[in-house]
């Protein structure tokens, strides 16, 4: 385990260990709370042993997100009792639920634009992060990529959703929207964590300011071009003083904007080939004035002509957004 990351559980460890100190000597008698302290302690002398994050039982590493989501894990996912295994099947059958709830309507029709998503996590919770919602009289759109699968991205997710969320009703302009998320993120997650995001405004008239934090470039369709909008920053929570750049550009009616996750540009056919930004570039340019919904449905019935029946690796998300003519 790197010391960046043996740091961060210590930290983590050692912090739930004084708080639950200072629980068990207002409740002395209550047994939960000792027991919880006990492996606390348990895992501390693991970190020290070396042992922290290895499964007890086989000996190989636990998985890492979930080490994340709860640092004192000690089996790995082939090791766990079956009531354990039953009650980790539950627990992400709700965690999906929640972040299918965090997602915007599949109905939501905001004033001057038209807009349709297509998320897919590559298990029950990914770390693929799409939002839609009027503020301020303009479209607020966000499409991200927090590093990590599985629950421990989930949660990230989840964590930058209700950041947005909280900043984009403000009177602050992107940038310091996305360096004041960025500051946050990079404050409340462990070293090494990090997530791609585009954010933008869009006005009714067309008029539409973005920030790209590291991800991938999305495209502008307009008329018979298809033009790539590359990233304007540093991914968020790499650095906590970074600073972000505001881009504009105008969507004329009928033209549109297409954003993608790594899911799209780095599925491989049976050949190891990557479908790469390249064909999703030429894809929207054969789809110019098509419906968003026509747009994702292209991309999608792509995907599987280039690798079909291919096993997804990793979460996908699509977003389209169009001006009407």
């Amino acid at each position: 385990m790197e010391i960046a990351e043996q740091a961060y559980f210590r930290s983590e460890l050692e912090r739930r260990q004084t708080r639950l100190q200072e629980v068990l000597g207002a409740a002395s008698n209550d047994s939960s709370i000792s027991s919880l302290l006990a492996q606390v302690d348990a895992a501390l002398d693991r970190l020290d042993g070396g042992t922290f994050g290895l499964c007890k039982t086989c000996h190989e590493p636990v998985e890492r997100e979930r080490l994340v989501a709860d640092p004192l894990v000690e089996f790995c996912l082939d090791d766990l009792k079956p009531e354990e295994r039953r009650a980790l099947e539950s627990d992400l059958a709700l965690a999906a639920s929640i972040q299918s709830a965090l997602l915007p309507a599949k109905n939501f029709s905001p004033h001057g634009w038209r807009v349709a998503y297509h998320f897919a996590p590559v298990s029950l919770v990914g770390g693929d992060y799409c939002d839609l919602f009027e503020a301020r009289n303009s479209l607020v759109f966000l499409l991200g990529d927090v590093s990590g699968k599985g629950i421990a991205a989930s949660m990230l997710m989840s964590h930058l959703h209700a950041t947005f969320r909280s900043l984009a009703d403000s009177e602050l302009g992107l940038d310091r929207i996305v360096g004041a998320a960025n500051r946050i993120f990079a404050a409340s997650t462990m070293a090494g964590h990090f997530a791609t995001l585009v954010i933008g405004r869009a006005s009714p008239d067309g008029a539409v300011e973005f920030v790209s934090a590291g991800h991938l470039p999305f495209l502008l369709l307009h008329g018979n071009e298809t033009r790539l909008q590359d990233s304007t920053g540093v991914p968020l929570g790499m650095f906590s003083q970074a600073q972000f750049t505001v881009h504009h550009l105008h969507v004329a009616p009928g033209d549109a904007i297409f954003l993608y996750t790594d899911g799209v540009t780095e599925a491989r056919n049976a050949n190891g080939e990557e479908y790469g930004i390249a064909r999703v570039k030429t894809l929207c340019g054969s789809g110019n004035g098509s419906s968003p919904d026509d747009l994702i449905r292209h991309c999608l019935a792509d995907l599987q002509v280039f690798a079909p029946g291919a096993k997804a690796t990793d979460d996908l998300t699509l977003l389209a957004i169009q001006r009407p003519v």
